[in-house]
């Protein structure tokens, strides 16, 4: 395996959750995680990343962005610690995984939030930031496919564990791989400030101002509907 297959992340896995499961609900029990205890990578990319996803993003997708990383790395390390990537190649993805769908952006352009959005993180960190073009086409790739959901084929390792952690705040799926308390901790520090009727609200807005978009793939009311009717988020959802 080249070193930077196992660096960012391009390890191909089933894009059907239920496979790496193994057909189980989790491959074990979830324990807490802290977002005291959970590493957040310092390096100067990824300080740089922070900072622009700051700056581009409400606070309610900044804070989506960080629930998505700590949710993420806690299905890592606990469910799948085999998984090989770097914890910054990861971030990355979360920070810039909704890019697309700032006021700005998603009315700048006819393609789907997620494809336009894999171009502006591809640019953002190749060009301007001067990444490893394998980190930063790793990146666009998760941003492009991270609602790419579907049962068959592949898709990288850094790609599908941003959909399980994307699914896991906005719908409540695949709830067994977080433990509760690991919530209650994350959505102390990133408060969800009514994410699941503001996420429906931007799915509402990406359809209507592109009937085409990608989104619709996942319904174009199942999906906002399913946001909206988040039950395991709901006592969070304040």
């Amino acid at each position: 395996m080249s070193n930077h297959v196992k660096l960012y992340g391009w390890d191909a896995k089933p894009r059907d959750p239920s496979v790496v499961l193994g057909g189980k609900k989790n491959i074990k029990d979830p324990e807490p995680q802290t977002i005291a205890s959970t590493k957040l990578p310092d390096t100067p990319l990824a300080k740089s990343v922070l900072e622009y996803a700051k700056k581009e993003l409400s606070t309610e997708t900044f804070n989506h962005s960080m629930r998505v990383y700590y949710y993420g790395t806690a299905i890592h390390t606990q469910q799948f610690p085999d998984w090989r990537f770097t914890d910054e190649t990861y971030l990355l993805a979360c920070l810039l995984h909704d890019i697309g769908t700032t006021d700005k952006n998603i009315s700048a352009t006819n393609m789907s939030f997620e494809f336009y959005g894999g171009l502006l993180a591809l640019e953002l960190l190749s060009k301007d930031l001067h990444a490893p073009i394998e980190q930063a086409e790793s990146v666009a790739e998760a941003v492009i496919r991270h609602q790419d959901i579907g049962e068959t084929g592949k898709i990288t390792t850094i790609g599908l564990l941003l959909q399980l952690a994307t699914i896991f705040d906005n719908m409540g799926g695949h709830e067994e791989l977080v433990h509760k308390d690991t919530i209650e901790n994350v959505t102390r520090h990133f408060p969800r400030n009514k994410w699941s009727s503001c996420f429906a609200a931007t799915i509402r807005k990406e359809n209507g101002l592109k009937p085409w978009a990608h989104t619709t793939a996942l319904g174009e009311e199942d999906f906002p509907n399913g946001v909206l009717n988040n039950k395991l988020m709901e006592p969070y959802d304040k």
